[in-house]
């Protein structure tokens, strides 16, 4: 259904934001740290309309029922509230901050698979935010409308999320990967030409959902907290990469200690694909990827059989590298291939779910595309 089939008029425009793959960089953001995220070419498309009444409507072509309607000035966060939660969470960010939003209608459809660790939320929440900007004349910035988007989620739906997913979304260029400083938002784009460089990079969604707010997540987040305290800095961020074995005796507690190793670990794993890219070594982050994945694996512990089935037989048919992207706990894995080498590895990967009676995964190419914009 069109946003005319559902409102019976024409939108006053439609605004497009992708979804995202993080090549690099896992749980840093929320420690302050180094991530390395490219976006996607599947997005979320935002068609909007202005409302003179204070009345939200949102419809999905994606998910099955009617319109939702709210009223702007009973916007409450809470955990309830489906798919349309995360726009009415960027509406209510919005004016919290004290702009001018008013009502809207808006209908969405998108390509971004859902639960798969891709940011289809996040793509949703700066579609929504770059439409009600543009309708009522916000003069937002890329990085305060990211930063807004972030609040919806954390404060109205519920997700402790860090930055990295609203800035991808936002921020990210057409061939590039984008290397953000969550701390500051500093950021810089890193040339990612694959395919003039003879490379893939395969996106391989287990299909095993994963909802980030029920509280594996948060706890995880909570895990990294202590140890931030335990070693008294404001966030993971400032440990020194050549302090990180002095400083793991002074945690005591055995899951922050992984995590604060992870993090750590993490951090200088960024900064190492960052400097092999700008060096034009591409070839040589592969190595760097199977570390990042044995570090979620191992010590953040958000891996699951799935993805690391993926993992172990992209490497047994002779991957550059690859590893769990996202959140973890099920969704999508990365591989980075020769391009001859993309269909004997993706027949690997199909041939082991079989052999362990997973479900097929979905598999396709992340070529890095462009940022959120206006149709």
């Amino acid at each position: 259904m069109s946003f005319q089939d559902v409102y019976g008029t024409e939108p006053e425009g439609v605004w497009a934001a992708p979804g995202r793959v993080n090549l690099i960089g896992e749980h840093t953001d929320y420690n302050d740290g180094f991530v390395l995220p490219l976006a996607l070419p599947h997005t979320c498309h935002v068609a909007a309309a202005r409302r003179d009444d204070g009345v939200l409507r949102f419809h999905s072509a994606d998910v099955p029922g009617g319109a939702y309607q709210l009223e702007l000035d009973a916007l409450t966060p809470g955990p309830e509230g489906g798919w349309a939660a995360y726009p009415a969470g960027v509406a209510w960010a919005l004016r919290e901050a004290g702009l001018p939003v008013g009502g809207a209608d808006i209908h969405v459809a998108g390509t971004v698979p859902t639960g798969a660790g891709l940011s289809s939320s996040a793509a949703l929440e700066v579609g929504t935010a770059l439409a009600l900007g543009d309708l009522y004349d916000l003069g937002l910035s890329r990085e305060r409308l990211a930063r807004l988007c972030q609040r919806a989620e954390n404060d109205f739906v519920g997700t402790p999320c860090g930055i990295m997913d609203q800035m991808a979304s936002a921020c990210c260029t057409e061939g590039h990967a984008l290397f953000l400083d969550s701390r500051d938002l500093s950021r810089r784009q890193i040339p990612f030409d694959l395919a003039a460089e003879g490379m893939r990079l395969l996106v391989v969604d287990t299909r095993v959902k994963h909802t980030l707010s029920d509280g594996a997540y948060a706890a995880q987040r909570r895990a990294c907290e202590r140890g931030a305290e335990a070693l008294g800095v404001p966030a993971l961020r400032d440990v020194p990469y050549d302090g990180l074995e002095a400083a793991l005796t002074r945690v005591d507690d055995p899951e922050a200690r992984r995590c604060v190793r992870h993090v750590v670990t993490e951090n200088r794993r960024v900064e190492e694909a960052v400097g092999l890219l700008e060096r034009g070594e591409t070839r040589a982050i592969g190595p760097v990827l199977y570390a990042g994945h044995a570090s979620l694996r191992d010590d953040f512990r958000v891996s699951c059989p799935e993805l690391d089935t993926v993992v172990e037989a992209a490497d047994g048919a002779g991957a550059l590298g690859a590893r769990m992207t996202g959140g973890g706990f099920g969704g999508s894995a990365i591989v980075l291939v020769e391009e001859a080498a993309a269909r004997p590895v993706t027949d690997a990967v199909l041939a082991a779910f079989e052999k362990e009676g997973f479900g097929a995964p979905r598999v396709f190419e992340a070529v890095p595309s462009e940022g959120a914009r206006r149709m």
